[in-house]
């Protein structure tokens, strides 16, 4: 009878709020209690309660803490998954949430006005000493945009963290690839992979400029996406393509291996990089400051081959570029003698054309391709940079030569030029300069 009777109670009372909205206290549930509690800087009191067997907490001590303290309260009756996720048994309980959000603390005081600003107090001050201590708790991923490193040298803030809300906005509807984590907070081998994740969300961003995204979502808090990913264990990784049914995540879960996979993820989506002909300075510039290295060939005269010559030539190296391209180089041509200095500075002189060089602007480094220019040839040249062997020399000068600007190749073969007529009929010869017959 006892059982019905507060089951009675409960269904009557939790159409209303234990709290008005002069309490000062914030409603929570599971749509907002991430985004309110987790996210935020401050130090929440938080109280699970049941209307039926718990009366409201003093209204004067949340007075006392407003602008201080951030006071909530969380119906248990309807949301059960709260309360189990931080482990309420009884009601009331009331946690703080502190350093570590993951892991708040339970307050042991007494219910007085006065004990609760005392407990309240007590823990501000363990927070803020935390703080100038450079200590912090929890998972690195609640806050990505407040930026802040890993030891494993990683930034978090790379990591997105991916909720209930955006997660169709960001990953679903994006062109772009995901890798997404799906963790629980007091999970060991989450924690392991935190550091190994953040590293490789870093380096996977700055290699494929943004074009793969790595996230994680809290499946403690936003459990409507683990239960439509169905999400049973944890650390569980997924792949997302925009318009394909996301996969399982299968390889390692060092850095290098995560990083590896993105990469190749990258490179199956990526089209290869454009072969841009060197108008001016600001292509050169620009490409190969973007770029690690960029690849240069010095093509043959269009006189020389005509353009079914030179476009040969090109294919090789739109083959090329499409074979190298998750190496994210950036790829050029120009015309024999059409930038001479840069020529003279990489030491090929005006012969031997078609020529090929690799440049590290960063380092002022070059390397010439020494054997032919073909996709076996040029793929032993590229194969041998990658793995970081190869004979290198100083770019000339020490800096970018001089670049001219120049028309951009018509795609047509080319043309001698027009030589002027000379009319020679009103030109005397001089009749008295006649050969003598032998």
């Amino acid at each position: 009878v006892r059982v019905n009777r507060v089951l009675g109670c409960s269904l009557v009372l939790t159409v209303q709020s234990m709290y008005s909205a002069g309490d000062d206290v914030v409603e929570l549930s599971p749509s907002n209690f991430n985004r309110e509690v987790i996210q935020s800087d401050s130090l929440w009191l938080v109280e699970f309660y049941l209307h039926c067997l718990c009366k409201n907490l003093k209204p004067a001590s949340f007075a006392l803490l407003q602008g201080i303290v951030k006071v909530g309260a969380v119906d248990a009756d309807q949301h059960k998954s709260l309360g189990g996720q931080y482990g309420v048994r009884g009601f009331p309980t009331i946690k703080i949430f502190g350093a570590n959000k993951h892991k708040p603390e339970e307050y042991q005081g007494g219910r007085s006005s006065q004990a609760i600003v005392d407990g309240a107090m007590n823990a501000l001050r363990s927070l803020v000493k935390d703080r100038l201590s450079g200590k912090s708790g929890g998972s690195g991923y609640s806050k990505q945009s407040g930026g802040g490193g890993s030891s494993s040298g990683g930034n978090t803030k790379d990591v997105v963290e991916l909720t209930d809300d955006n997660f169709d906005k960001m990953v679903l509807e994006s062109d772009d690839v995901w890798l997404v984590e799906f963790f629980a907070p007091w999970c060991g081998h989450c924690k392991n992979l935190e550091p190994e994740w953040a590293a490789a969300a870093t380096a996977v961003k700055e290699q494929t400029k943004g074009k793969v995204r790595l996230g994680a979502v809290d499946a403690t808090v936003h459990q409507g996406l683990s239960s439509r990913y169905g999400i049973r264990g944890f650390p569980t990784i997924k792949v997302f393509r925009k318009g394909e049914e996301p996969e399982d995540y299968q390889g390692g879960r060092s850095r290098g291996d995560i990083i590896e996979r993105a990469l190749d993820l990258f490179s199956d989506n990526a089209p290869p990089p454009e072969l841009l002909e060197i108008l001016n300075e600001d292509i050169l510039k620009k490409t190969c400051e973007d770029s690690q290295l960029c690849i240069i060939a010095v093509l043959p005269h269009i006189l020389d081959t005509g353009a079914a010559g030179r476009n040969g030539y090109l294919e090789v190296m739109i083959k090329m570029a499409e074979k190298y391209k998750k190496k994210m180089w950036g790829w050029l041509w120009t015309e024999a003698g059409a930038q001479m200095e840069l020529e003279a500075s990489l030491g090929i002189g005006g012969f031997g054309y078609p020529a090929m060089a690799a440049i590290n602007t960063r380092k002022m480094k070059f390397a010439l391709l020494r054997g032919s220019f073909s996709e076996t040839g040029i793929h032993e040249f590229l194969r041998e940079l990658s793995v970081g062997r190869g004979s290198t020399a100083t770019l000339g000068g020490g800096a970018m030569p001089k670049i001219h600007a120049v028309e951009a190749w018509d795609g047509k073969d080319g043309q001698l030029p027009e030589e002027d007529d000379y009319d020679l009929s009103d030109v005397d010869l001089d009749d008295d300069f006649e050969k003598d017959e032998l």
